[in-house]
């Protein structure tokens, strides 16, 4: 092995680390929220967050150096390119977990406004699509990558289904309407770990097959022309 693809192992190494904090972040706002523990949320924001900063600075300076100290070429620059988008998905994903602690810490010190059933339901879908799209990037694991790109439907329509629920609550109690916009907040931010993590497969499918999906995507959505 190259002293270059040791660096480049230890970048992704780097990347894994910041992945397992994120899910973890992103788990630990969500028990806070159900087991009504804003102790918790507050870990997650005062200690969590600034480790998922620390390592998002650090795995970019790690690439930026990588490209201006060796000149990688083909496959090797891919592999920095992608792992500095995935840094940054990862860091917004940090971002989002915090936003839910933050909102679980106002929620567990107010009556519930409904039993927390598909809220649960969207934090279990979004970490397991994050955990997969990882595996899919460190494996080459095209076939897993579009697994996670299609599963991005189901938390879209738990989301939709749970502002539903909420907006029917908020008709017919007003009172409910500061904690049930706090609910829809959480269901936003699940919503877009699951899209961050989408991203992450997309990534991990143009690194196995050198196929951007999100252009055939656009492509697809686009009118014939003439029609």
């Amino acid at each position: 092995m190259t002293v270059l693809e040791t660096r480049i192992d230890e970048l992704r190494q780097k990347l894994f680390k910041m992945a397992a904090i994120v899910e973890k972040m992103t788990a630990a706002s969500m028990a806070a929220l159900v087991g009504r523990r804003a102790d918790e949320a507050r870990r997650v924001i005062d200690e969590e967050e600034p480790k998922v900063n620390d390592l998002e600075i650090e795995i970019e300076n790690d690439a930026i150096n990588l490209i201006a100290l060796h000149q990688p070429e083909a496959s090797n620059l891919r592999t920095i390119v992608m792992a500095i988008k995935i840094n940054n998905d990862l860091e917004r994903i940090g971002d989002h977990a915090v936003n839910i602690a933050q909102a679980a810490e106002f929620l567990v010190q107010r009556p519930e406004v409904k039993p927390l059933v598909d809220l649960p339901r969207m934090s279990d879908e979004a970490i397991r699509m994050l955990a997969d799209s990882l595996d899919a990037f460190a494996r080459g694991d095209a076939e897993l990558a579009e697994g996670v790109c299609r599963r991005d439907e189901l938390v879209d329509s738990l989301r939709s289904q749970i502002n539903r629920e909420l907006v029917t609550y908020m008709a017919g109690d007003g009172a409910t309407i500061d904690r049930a916009l706090k609910l829809m907040l959480i269901a936003r931010n699940l919503e877009r770990i699951a899209d961050l993590a989408t991203n992450i497969a997309e990534d991990a499918i143009y690194m196995a097959k050198g196929r951007v999906i999100k252009h055939y995507a656009e492509e697809a959505e686009e009118p014939a022309s003439g029609s």
